[in-house]
């Protein structure tokens, strides 16, 4: 008897904003989807994020959770910087994220590792191991407006210029695997460990992170150095 496959899942890696970034990327979303009567990022809800590999599809989950474990325990707490505005050919208007080497280096490994058990990028992130290619291929953003800005763009664009838009610290504090767009696990940088979707949406472990950070009890140290799967 012929067994019939399920529609093969989509997953995808991406950093997730929080505290006062989260507020101030939903805030300009929102302005500019008002003011200029665009929809495009906000039919769904809205997830300040930035996409670090995919969307992908692929047989072997359990191995792409391995592998995404194993990349971010070889890592320490990255830092990187969020300052201005960018755009791709007019259609996308995008916050700029300004990453540390350490950040373009945790992309990279993500990238090598998990299109080895790929089936399908639905876009190609990374043509060469290069790291100028790279970022000139896939600059690191995070999307404000898209699909219906084409004829608004100009004026979007130059309203958004003549913001005083403040420089923005950040950390990588996590990072979430995803599966047809639901949280599947995360990675926490602060108390080191793969946190499930239940763990990864719970306040109480979320406090926890945040504690460990403000009080600079978490250490930077690899406690569990280990290679991908070839």
């Amino acid at each position: 008897m012929a067994i019939k496959l399920d529609t093969m899942s989509h997953y995808l890696i991406e950093f997730r904003f929080s505290g006062y970034a989260k507020r101030y990327l939903k805030q300009i979303i929102f302005e500019v989807a008002k003011k200029f009567r665009v929809r495009g990022n906000i039919k769904r809800r809205v997830v300040p994020h930035v996409t670090l590999f995919g969307p992908f599809t692929t047989t072997d989950e359990s191995k792409v959770v391995s592998t995404f474990l194993a990349v971010c325990r070889r890592h320490p707490l990255i830092n990187f910087k969020i300052k201005g505005f960018g755009n791709f050919d007019k259609k996308v208007i995008f916050i700029n994220i300004i990453p540390s080497e350490e950040l373009k280096k945790f992309r990279i490994e993500l990238s090598k590792e998990l299109t080895k058990l790929s089936k399908f990028l639905i876009f190609k992130i990374v043509k060469t191991e290069g790291i100028s290619d790279y970022e000139e291929n896939y600059p690191f953003h995070a999307t404000i407006a898209f699909k219906d800005i084409q004829h608004k763009f100009d004026s979007i664009f130059h309203y958004l210029k003549n913001k005083n838009i403040p420089q923005i610290n950040q950390k990588l504090l996590r990072v979430t695997l995803l599966k047809n767009g639901r949280i599947l696990y995360e990675y926490d940088f602060v108390q080191r460990k793969l946190l499930t979707r239940e763990e990864a949406l719970n306040r109480d472990v979320w406090r926890k992170t945040i504690e460990l950070l403000n009080n600079g009890r978490y250490t930077q140290k690899i406690k569990y150095p280990c290679r991908c799967p070839e």
